[in-house]
């Protein structure tokens, strides 16, 4: 996905864990960081305090929705998924694409992958990988046009 891209429909789901949302009611509020992450992923699973932190620290500023990319067929297991989400407190909601739909529709390769929607719903920055909280943060800030110290 290009910068400036308008956020795809999230459509498509295997299933939705922890309530559903549409791309209209994350568009038009506030911004919107949407996370990509996968049972089999290391990376994700270290990374996933932050995820939490972020969500719980703009809570009110943000709409946080997760993404399960599954990598293999042993990524596929419903029970593994919810399971998995419970440890590491994943109480957003959380697209299982399983088929694939959401992440072919974001054109995304990577887990864990950071979308960072504007409130319109327009794509300000995209990270992939388990580093980069800080810069995650900064764009996120720049977002919600918060000064770069919060």
């Amino acid at each position: 996905m290009k910068l400036r891209t308008p956020m795809p429909e999230l459509e498509g789901a295997t299933e939705w864990l922890n309530g559903e949302v549409s791309k209209e009611d994350l568009v038009g509020g506030k911004p919107t960081l949407i996370h990509f992450w996968s049972v089999s992923c290391g990376l994700c699973k270290e990374a996933m305090p932050n995820v939490n932190e972020f969500r719980d620290e703009y809570k009110d500023d943000l709409n946080v929705v997760a993404v399960h990319m599954p990598r293999s067929e042993k990524d596929l297991d419903l029970d593994q998924i919810k399971e998995v989400a419970e440890e590491h407190g994943i109480s957003q909601p959380i697209f299982v694409d399983n088929k694939h739909a959401l992440t072919d529709a974001f054109e995304n390769q990577y887990v864990p992958a950071y979308y960072v929607f504007d409130a319109e719903g327009n794509l300000r920055h995209f990270q992939a990988g388990g580093g980069g909280m800080k810069m995650l943060r900064k764009r996120v800030n720049r977002v919600l046009g918060l000064n770069e110290k919060k």
